[in-house]
């Protein structure tokens, strides 16, 4: 049988990868990758760059090539076939990346290398890279006596299993749970595109009415637009519960054991390599050089932001209970009169902004921005191979005309597709034989897809989101380092990786860069300055509500894996409810099981590194005062950005390369003042 993931080509081939193929490929290129390990410490005796790095480099790419596609399909077209292909994979890949880290000949040469008259020689990427290497050596479990490096490497692909259970338990109850509704009277409320969507779901699943579900579209229009409170409160439960012991589909997939497991694997594998706990462990790759500078970061801001999150609430418990005689404002209420109050006191409504921000019209804004910015030139590419018909193909060339990168954009939530947005590596730029491997990226949101009616409308929260993934993009794309273990994204330090991404969102309140990006569905008419007004004088509106909403998840993830105690159990709520009693102004109900969906920290990169969130907006929003300054499409200010961050991916450290860009240290005050935080 031909198998298309082992065929070398550009790009994959979506289209004819099967479930079947998926094992037999990564089977075979494990094993060659094993093969180049052992022959090349059996060949050298003197170890270099050339003889050792370079080779192992090109196996482990290769096999990075065709696991990407098949993680990538496992998140956007997921089947019960793929998934079980993609799971029986997780434990292979998880023991040799353990016996790679755990590899005393391996370890040996890389020494060899660090001491050798060649190391000053190479240049500062592959230097990185030894360095890293030999930290990573350690973090592997490298020092340890052999009976702790097996049990390292259990824990390793326990959790690699762990993680995606409880990601597959979160996606299965998200899919599960629709209501079916046929009185478009309980529906009042919802604006036009909302209505059409909850119509195109139903018939999707051969059902007249219409129909509301977890994706997270469905459940945000009900959570701001229904006047029906009881159905509001419903959805709130049902989505508030998914993959828990609570709610309508109470212990179906609950991921309660899986999350007790997971942080009791993590406490025991950070004391085996003789950190104290988790957070410590998870600091040893980042930017914070503690976790006492950590957990002062969040409170210290959380202490300048609590205030003002008390006297949002303030104000709009009393709003509902002046205008509308809601005295006991719900959780599920939160959303819609925040709505109600947003258009009260500034005329302002969602469903008219997003009339001007077509998914098309956003997108080639979004590419007008970056041209302005750095030269760039984006075109999108037809005939390409994908996985859904939904999605898009671009190229990206630089200001000389070289090409740079190419991305699939795959924008409309569906069923069996992941909820949230992000970014992630199809492709990493590398120095090849045969010349230069270009970067692939792929991103990947959740909008409101089109109606039989309407294009795609994107609010202005999803037009922030599309800017937001599209900066971790350049990050990827745009990098001029040619070593794949620090080109693009690779080797940045985690609390730094959303610099770029966040710094691309300050574009979408600006008036210049709004004249580009909107564009009404049916006028082609720009986003009146009379509405950029509205929008920005309720931009911070209840922003001291969402900023302790942010940190109640920092400070919960980061203690949660700080403070852990393997004697007890039932910890992860007795922490959050710490966490909010310190920090939270919203009371949640009881039924609340928030982290049972929290797949950020307990099935993606961000455990004990949630925080990297508010720590590299705090970056970002420095970096955008230096735009403020000279202008927000001043040329020269960002090809500084292009050439100091974007280009330079994980090849240095990253505060030298912010300090390199703003020629200090970063500073909080534009952070607060971006937030309207006094």
């Amino acid at each position: 049988m031909s198998n298309p993931l082992l065929e070398v080509t550009t790009l994959p081939q979506f289209s004819k990868i099967k479930p079947e193929h998926v094992e037999p490929a990564i089977d075979e290129l494990l094993a060659e990758a094993r093969k180049v390990v052992n022959d090349k410490l059996a060949d050298e005796a003197e170890f270099t760059w050339e003889n050792l790095v370079a080779p192992i480099d090109e196996a482990e790419d290769r096999l990075n090539k065709v696991w990407s596609p098949v993680s990538h399909m496992n998140s956007v077209v997921n089947t019960d076939a793929l998934r079980d292909a993609y799971n029986a994979c997780l434990p292979k890949l998880s023991a040799y990346s353990t016996e790679m880290g755990q590899n005393k000949a391996l370890h040996q040469a890389y020494q060899s290398i660090a001491k050798s008259p060649e190391f000053a020689k190479l240049d500062v990427a592959q230097q990185k890279i030894i360095n890293n290497k030999l930290r990573d050596f350690h973090l592997s479990g490298i020092d340890l006596p052999e009976q702790q490096q097996q049990r390292y490497k259990e824990i390793s692909q326990a959790l690699s299993r762990l993680s995606s259970e409880y990601e597959n338990n979160v996606m299965d109850a998200t899919n599960h749970w629709k209501k079916l509704i046929t009185d478009q009277q309980e529906l009042s409320g919802l604006p036009e595109s909302a209505l059409a969507l909850a119509k195109q779901i139903a018939e999707s699943e051969g059902e007249e009415g219409w129909m509301i579900n977890l994706q997270f579209p469905s459940y945000l229009a009900v959570m701001t637009y229904a006047d029906n409170r009881a159905l509001r409160e419903e959805h709130y439960t049902a989505f508030v519960t998914r993959a828990s012991e609570q709610g309508p589909d109470a212990g179906r997939w609950d991921n309660s054991e899986t999350m007790e497991q997971i942080l009791a694997l993590r406490h025991e594998k950070a004391q085996l390599l003789g950190f104290e706990n988790y957070a410590e462990l998870s600091l040893a790759t980042k930017m914070a050089e503690s976790a006492e500078q950590v957990i002062q970061f969040l409170e210290d801001l959380a202490d300048k932001s609590w205030r003002q999150a008390r006297r949002d609430l303030a104000e709009l418990r009393e709003f509902a209970s002046e205008q509308y005689g809601l005295h006991d404002l719900q959780s599920w209420d939160i959303g819609y009169f925040a709505e109600k109050m947003r258009q009260h006191h500034f005329q302002l409504s969602q469903e008219e902004v997003r009339a001007y921000f077509p998914a098309e019209q956003a997108i080639s804004g979004l590419f007008a921005v970056v041209e302005k910015l750095y030269g760039l030139r984006i075109t999108e590419i037809t005939g390409f191979d994908s996985w859904h018909e939904d999605v898009k193909f671009y190229q990206i060339n630089d200001k000389d005309g070289q090409e740079r990168g190419r991305f699939y954009l795959d924008l409309y939530a569906r069923a069996k597709k992941r909820g949230g947005a992000w970014m992630d590596d199809c492709v990493g730029r590398k120095k090849m034989p045969t010349g230069l491997q270009l970067p692939v990226a792929y991103l990947t949101c959740n909008f409101t897809p089109p109606t039989a009616d309407q294009p795609a409308l994107l609010t202005h929260d999803e037009v922030l989101t599309l800017f937001h993934e599209f900066g971790h993009g350049l990050h990827h794309m745009l990098t001029l380092v040619n070593h794949l273990e620090v080109s693009g994204i690779n080797g940045v330090e985690w609390d730094a990786v959303e610099l770029p991404s966040q710094f691309m969102e300050n574009w979408c309140w600006d008036k210049e860069a709004l004249g580009v990006i909107s564009g009404h569905y049916q006028t082609g008419e720009k986003l009146p300055d009379e509405l950029l007004e509205k929008m920005l004088a309720a931009k911070n509106f209840q922003s001291g509500m969402f900023m302790v909403r942010q940190l109640e998840f920092s400070l919960f993830d980061f203690k949660l894996h700080q403070q852990y105690q393997p004697d007890k159990s039932g910890q992860v709520y007795q922490m959050l409810e710490r966490i909010r009693k310190q920090v939270a102004v919203v009371k949640v109900p009881e039924f609340n099981r928030f982290a049972h969906s929290f797949s950020h920290i307990f099935a993606g990169g961000y455990a004990a590194g949630y925080y990297s969130y508010k720590w590299a907006e705090v970056l970002s929003s420095d970096a955008f005062s230096l735009f403020e300054e000279n202008g927000v499409f001043d040329r020269a200010t960002g090809e500084a950005f292009l050439h100091n961050i974007l280009e330079k991916g994980g090849s240095e450290d990253a505060m030298d390369l912010f300090k390199n860009f703003r020629g200090r240290e970063p500073e909080i005050d534009a952070l607060l003042r971006h937030n309207g935080i006094q």
